[in-house]
Formats: C-alpha cells, sequence, structure tokens
C-alpha cells in the first residue's frame, strides 16, 4: 500500500522528510547582529585563537573583507601580501582549465574607428578614423566547468583582445556593467561560494544552492549584481544579442597629459534577446551547444555579428556630482546621465579553425593597456590587474605565454626578456641586459617620446584596510535596475529569486535573502516570499538609506531590442502533403527578412510536398523542439496531422511554442494537433497562413519575437503579490 502523507498534532507530515536541522549559532531569520564596516560590508569575528582566520603562513588576518590602499579611495597597494596570498592560491586551484569562464568560444573579427577621440587619448586604435584593428572575442560563462551547458542562468564574459599598432589591449569584461563585489580580496570567496559545493561536488553552472546564497545574503553589496543576475540578462539568446561591458572606470590620456575617465560599452546591433527559464532548461537538454553553434552557424553564413563599441565620457567635477562612487565596480553610471557616444564597430567574420590553439589558450589581462589609456583607483581593477596574469603563468605553463600566435602582438617586440618554459624567441647577440655599452648592437632602449607613461594622479593617504564610505550605499542601484524592468521582465526576476531560493535547503538563508529584497522593493520581496511560503522577514539593516533614483529605460532587454527578424531562426513544422505555395512563401519572406529557417519533420529525410516537390528536413521531430526557434510555423497536411496528433514530440513542439509565448504561425489543419497538446485558446500570437500573402505578415509580426500577453494565462507564476499591510 502506498505511503499516504497525513498531517499530524505537532505540524509535520508523514512520509516527508524532516528540515535539515540549523547548525549550533546559525544566524537566524530575525537576527541580524554582524559588525558593518564604513562601507557596509559583514565583518564576521572572533576572540577565540583558535579560530582565527590565518594566512597558508598561518599570520592572522584582521580583516578579510578590504585589501590594503593608501586612504579610504586610493590605489591598492602591491605590499598587500594578504590579498596577494589570497589571490595568488585561488587563481591556482585548476590545471590545466580556467578556474572562471572555463567553457567560452571565440571567433576572430575587425574593429573600425568611425569616431576619433584623439582630443582624450593619445592611444593610436582610439584616434585615426578608418583604422581597423584585427581582434579577438571571447565569450563564456563564469561558474561552469568546462563540460557544461550554455544556457545556464549565469553572467557571460565579454573579452575583446585588440591587436593594435602599439602592442595588445584586453577589455576584460561581461555582459553586465556591475560586479558582485567592491575588494578584490574577496573574489576567492564568492567564487567559491557559488560553485559546486566542495564536500559532493554539485551542483555545477548553478547558483541555486545553500553556499551561494548564504555568502550572497550576508553580502550586502552583492545585491545590484543579484538583480542583474535573477533578470533575464544572465541567459540571453545568443552571444550576439547580449551587450558587453569594460565594468570599471578607466582613464583616457591625451597628448597634453589631461585625464578623462571612460567606461566602455558594446551595443549588439541585433538588438537584445534572451529565452525564459523553462525555455532554458529545455535548451539545455536539446542542444548544450546552442550558443556556440548560433555563433558558428551565423558566422559561417556570411551573417557577421557586429556591436557598436561606445564609451561614457566623465571628469572629475562631474564624478564628484555622482551620487555614488564610480570607482565601486557595484555601481554603473546610468546612460540618461552621461549619454553612450558611439566611436567605433565591431564585427566578427572568422570561426577559428582549432579551438584549442585559439579559444583555450587566449590570454586576456586587464593589465593589457596601450598608450593612452590608464587605470582608475577601482580597487577590484586593481586586483584583476595582479590576478590575471598570476593565471596565465599557471594556465598556460610559464611567462612565455604571449608566444603562442592568439596572443602574439602584431607589433614588433623588442625587449631583454629570455628563456623560460616554451621560450620561442629569445634576443639575438650578446647583450641581453640594459644600460649596457654595446651601442647599435646593445638591443632595444626605452623610449621617453612615445613610451607608455601613467596618468600622475596625486597619491596620500593613511595605509589602512578599510571599505571607503561612498561604497556603503548596496540598494539604491538595486532599486533602479528593478522599476527600469518591464512589467514581464518584473515578473521574471521575481520567477529566478523563487526558483533559486526553493534549491536552498536552509530557510535562514531563504529569509535573510528575502530581507535584502525589502530594501530593493517591497512588492518583490512579498512576491518571493508568497512563492517560498515565507512570513516576511524584518529588512536587512542598511549601512544608508536607499535613494529613490528615477527609472533608467536602457537598463531593460525589452526596451532594446531588435527591430526586426533578421538572425533570427524560424522552425516549419512539415509532413508529407504540406502545402508547397505556403512553404515558398514563408522561406521568400523569411529570406528577404535576413532570417534563418529550418525543416522539421517526422522522419529526417524529408518530406514530400502537395506538388510532388521533395524537401530535406535539418530536424526530426524528435530532435528538434520548438525551444530551438524564436517562432514556429506549423504547416502540417490533413493527413499528416492525425499522425503528428498521435506523436508526444509533437504535441510537445505546440504546447512549449504556446507556454515560451512565441508566435505561431499554422494552416487551418494543424488545429487538430493544438488540440492534441491541450493548446485549445488560441489568442493574436497564432497567425493562420492560408495564401502565400499571409507569410510576409507573420514574418513582420515575428519582429516582436514574443507575444508576451500570453505569459500571465500560461504561467502559475504571474500572479500578482499580496498586498502588503
Amino acid at each position: 500500500m502506498a505511503n499516504k502523507k497525513s498531517a499530524r498534532a505537532d505540524g509535520k507530515i508523514e512520509g516527508q522528510a524532516p528540515a535539515p536541522v540549523l547548525p549550533a549559532g546559525a544566524d537566524l531569520p530575525t537576527h541580524y547582529a554582524e559588525a558593518q564596516g564604513h562601507g557596509g560590508e559583514t565583518h564576521q569575528t572572533t576572540q577565540d585563537a583558535e579560530r582565527t582566520l590565518t594566512t597558508q603562513q598561518g599570520i592572522p588576518v584582521a580583516d578579510n573583507q578590504n585589501s590594503l590602499r593608501a586612504g579610504e579611495r586610493g590605489p591598492t597597494l602591491l605590499e598587500d601580501f594578504i590579498l596577494r596570498e589570497k589571490i595568488f592560491h585561488f587563481d591556482h586551484e585548476r590545471i590545466p582549465e580556467r578556474v572562471v569562464h572555463a567553457r567560452g568560444y571565440g571567433a576572430h573579427g575587425v574593429f573600425e574607428l568611425t569616431d576619433s577621440l584623439a582630443d582624450h587619448t593619445r592611444a593610436d586604435v582610439l584616434s585615426t578614423v578608418g583604422q581597423q584593428t584585427e581582434v579577438f572575442v571571447r565569450f563564456s560563462t563564469v561558474a561552469g566547468n568546462k563540460g557544461s551547458m550554455d544556457l545556464a542562468r549565469d553572467v557571460r564574459g565579454f573579452a575583446v583582445k585588440f591587436y593594435t599598432k602599439e602592442g595588445n589591449w584586453d577589455i576584460v569584461g561581461n555582459n553586465i556593467p556591475v560586479f558582485f563585489i567592491q575588494d578584490p580580496i574577496k573574489f576567492p570567496d564568492l567564487v567559491h561560494a557559488v560553485k559546486q559545493e566542495p564536500d559532493r561536488a554539485f551542483p555545477q553552472a548553478q547558483s541555486a544552492h545553500d553556499n551561494y546564497w548564504d555568502f550572497a545574503s550576508l553580502s550586502p553589496e552583492a545585491w545590484h549584481m543579484v538583480m542583474w543576475q535573477m533578470s533575464d540578462r544572465t541567459i540571453p539568446r545568443s552571444f550576439r544579442t547580449m551587450e558587453g561591458f569594460g565594468v570599471h572606470s578607466f582613464r583616457l590620456v591625451n597628448a597634453e597629459g589631461r585625464s578623462t575617465f571612460v567606461k566602455f560599452h558594446w551595443k549588439p546591433r541585433q538588438g537584445l534577446q534572451s529565452v525564459l527559464w523553462n525555455e532554458a532548461v529545455k535548451i539545455n537538454g536539446a542542444d548544450p551547444d546552442f550558443h556556440r553553434r548560433d555563433l558558428w552557424t551565423a558566422i559561417e553564413g556570411g551573417d557577421f555579428p557586429q556591436w557598436d563599441l561606445g564609451v561614457q565620457l566623465f571628469d572629475q567635477e562631474t564624478a564628484d556630482r555622482l551620487p555614488f562612487d564610480h570607482l565601486d565596480s557595484t555601481k554603473l553610471i546610468p546612460e540618461e546621465d552621461v549619454p553612450v557616444r558611439i566611436i567605433g564597430t565591431l564585427t566578427l567574420n572568422r570561426n577559428v579553425d582549432n579551438f584549442f590553439a585559439a579559444t583555450e589558450q587566449v590570454a586576456f589581462c586587464t593589465q593589457n593597456i596601450v598608450p593612452g589609456i590608464d587605470f582608475s583607483d577601482d580597487p577590484l581593477l586593481h586586483g584583476r590587474n595582479f590576478s590575471y596574469l598570476d593565471t596565465q603563468l599557471k594556465r598556460l605553463g610559464g611567462p612565455n605565454f604571449t608566444h603562442i600566435p592568439v596572443n602574439a602582438p602584431r607589433c614588433p617586440v623588442m625587449n631583454f626578456q629570455q628563456d623560460g618554459h616554451m621560450a620561442m624567441h629569445n634576443p639575438k647577440g650578446r647583450a641581453n641586459y640594459e644600460p649596457n655599452s654595446w651601442g647599435p648592437d646593445g638591443g632595444p632602449r626605452e623610449n621617453p617620446t612615445i613610451g607608455y607613461r601613467s596618468f600622475p594622479a596625486e597619491v596620500q593617504g593613511t595605509k589602512q584596510r578599510i571599505r571607503a564610505e561612498t561604497f556603503a550605499d548596496h540598494y539604491s542601484q538595486a532599486r533602479q535596475f528593478f522599476i527600469s524592468q518591464l512589467p514581464v521582465e518584473q515578473k521574471h526576476i521575481g520567477d529566478a529569486l523563487v526558483f533559486e531560493l526553493s534549491k536552498v535547503e536552509r530557510v535562514d538563508i531563504r529569509a535573510r535573502a528575502v530581507s535584502h529584497l525589502r530594501l530593493i522593493d517591497e512588492g518583490l520581496a512579498a512576491t518571493v516570499a508568497d512563492g517560498l511560503g515565507l512570513d516576511l522577514p524584518e529588512p536587512a539593516k542598511a549601512a544608508k538609506p536607499t535613494l529613490d533614483l528615477r527609472p533608467s529605460p536602457k537598463l531593460s532587454i525589452l526596451s532594446n531590442g531588435p527591430q526586426d527578424f533578421k538572425g533570427r531562426k524560424m522552425g516549419l513544422l512539415l509532413t508529407d502533403g504540406s502545402s508547397a505555395d505556403l512553404f515558398a512563401a514563408l522561406t521568400a519572406a523569411l529570406q528577404a527578412e535576413g532570417a534563418i529557417w529550418e525543416v522539421i519533420a517526422p522522419k529526417i529525410g524529408g518530406v514530400t510536398l502537395d506538388d510532388g516537390t521533395k524537401v530535406a528536413a535539418k530536424q526530426k521531430i524528435d530532435g528538434g523542439p520548438s525551444v530551438l526557434y524564436d517562432a514556429v510555423a506549423v504547416l502540417p497536411s490533413e493527413e499528416g496531422v492525425a499522425l503528428l496528433a498521435r506523436d508526444a514530440t509533437a504535441k510537445d513542439f505546440v504546447a512549449d511554442a504556446f507556454a515560451h509565448a512565441k508566435f505561431i504561425g499554422h494552416s487551418a489543419a494543424a488545429a487538430t494537433l493544438f488540440d492534441a497538446a491541450g493548446v485549445t485558446a488560441r489568442d493574436d500570437g497564432f497567425v493562420p497562413l492560408a495564401k502565400g500573402k499571409d507569410a510576409k505578415a507573420f514574418v513582420t509580426q515575428c519582429r516582436a519575437l514574443r507575444f508576451w500577453a500570453r505569459e500571465p494565462g500560461v504561467d502559475l507564476d504571474a500572479a500578482p503579490a499580496p498586498a502588503m499591510a
């Protein structure tokens, strides 16, 4: 007899595993006793010598939240041995794949400058309009291992290597303009928390587990990034449809030595687009290489992806007026406040001919800058400058990784560095040092005229471990991001938070996470609490009050989507006897739009249309689910639909397309399949295709990408949050 669950007097349910016991001293939902520093960061301290955190050399650590810098907002100091040891050990934890950004995909391309910044920088690559510079770009996920899937909910790396006349310049960015942490000393903790839990080695490529949310709920600075992470930005439709950001503030320095702050942006000409979470899960099952295949196919087909490079330029006076600190990597500068100026275009036009030689061995370093570009005092940027070089030494075997072709500068390289592991080039002649007295045979010399010079920023302050109070506002921009989303996007953020936190076993961690949401948006907090079956906890402790910043429409994906269906893919479900006229008209309309189409059929051999034309299939119905397409057309014959209506995968094809709010073109016969799949409510997202002229109108309608009005009727999570008392 089945073991039925039954209620008991003590509130427990028979047949259900008990909730995990909280560890002794666990932070309960109503208890927020951790000390906070000047920047609102959490400090967990002890007076017990047996429990004191130490370095690898056994030296006690007084502050594990802040690196050593000159003054509150000054640069990070090289003497910080605690930071260096921590990052050094972290960088060497994996061999041979990258610790983070292990799963990546790259392509070759070219950057063309269209607007000179010569007034702001002496960098040649940004000065001569019309100049083309060779580039290599690598896209990646952050948390997953090399063999993980493409559609994980994760931040995407967006790294660009420019092979300039003055040396290699790397913009090592992400598809999100902010980051989780403010100080690099916390990077190993962040990555340890989000990676698979060490005792069980799962889950990988996921943040939906206790360790990550425990860390995030104890790190107020992370919550702006958490909002981006829970948005559709972390499940992009394609590498081609996501933005890229340099994240940090850098400096441009012109020939007169004048400095201008800059933030870098990559704007996709294909428009922004993401997928739904339920769709992402199914894509990972149907094609775990979905993003890789998409980029490869687009380039091979001559549909070269393009991004415009934009810059936000601002001076110290503007920086001082901002309601936040631009040196804080958890903050962005809204484009409405400092507009993005487009200065050039990146085009990816060539796939790699060997994945390992290029994509796997390419080495990006934030420290790779050219004359006319310099660093700001962003502490996270300084930590990355140390970390990336060290990482390449570990991964690629030694200091000569620039001898690998994908990393080699395209300009002359002359120095006295020699030998080492895998040295391909050594200085010739007798002199391997300088200064020397060998005259013309003595090798290269420094050049005060064109050589790199750092901007002479004034640096002063007490040597200390401290977080600047200007870094202490953790919720204002998180709120701004949320209110800048369209309602359906806000719903997706709530859905993602409920899903992620439902995978967290400890109730106190769930409650602590929701407590931060109350400082971002009370309606969102109520929705998530309701979805988790929680009572609303008390709000988290905020180091500074949350400001009511105005919405920034540029932060919304749907407000910045494409204007056409170009580069998108439509799935055509056909059977024997499908209309040849409809097929010809629809494929012609898609070709005119610049879209891609694939035929899905009961057999991979294809179908025979009603005029006797044979059409090959790209996918068998079992291997071509609708999640692989941006829109679908269901065009069976009367005889063919009778067979499809008995097939579970065919019914899934239309049911998923309906559930994912896709536009569905259809012949009259398709109604039988819709009814069999339980899709009985046909809305305006269903477009009848009776004659050839209907095809163009259908493709035009597909430019909207989704029929979002359908979603509230097909998703239980769409219920509005309960009213606040």
